[in-house]
């Protein structure tokens, strides 16, 4: 019986760290540019699109946007130079909102109270994890 007891204290212990274990990134983004930048994501969650954002990024430093193993082959993104003119956008159109947001759907944005803006599509081939390089 003492052995058994051992032998499941040994398991539950062996258990515990990959259990508290961090979720490996999913999608990363990184600055190869001399200004900040604000990015956004867009993507199909739970059945619906959504659009998040706005994660600021410094030069040279890399942002986990997704945490964990991607689960969509397609991702759209916008990111925004921070004090000068530029963007990365496409023609996929998602709302968004001046400050930090969670946004459900992609249209009546206007009527909704947000604004709209185009996101480029980005395709990850089914990988696990992705990160992208975004510079001038």
């Amino acid at each position: 019986m003492i052995l058994f007891v051992r032998i499941l204290i040994l398991l539950l212990l062996a258990a515990v760290p990959a259990a508290a274990a961090p979720s490996p990134p999913g999608f990363a983004i990184c600055n190869k540019t001399d200004h900040a930048m604000a990015v956004a994501i867009g993507r199909l969650r739970g059945g619906a699109w959504t659009s998040e954002g706005w994660w600021r990024i410094e030069p040279g430093a890399c942002q986990d946007i997704l945490r964990g193993v991607l689960r969509a082959r397609y991702y759209y993104v916008r990111a925004v130079h921070l004090g000068v003119d530029g963007a990365w956008e496409g023609n996929r159109l998602f709302c968004v909102a001046r400050d930090n947001f969670t946004i459900k759907g992609r249209g009546n944005c206007a009527k909704r109270g947000y604004g709209q803006a185009g996101f480029f599509e980005v395709d990850t081939g089914k990988y696990p994890t992705w990160t992208m390089n975004l510079s001038d």
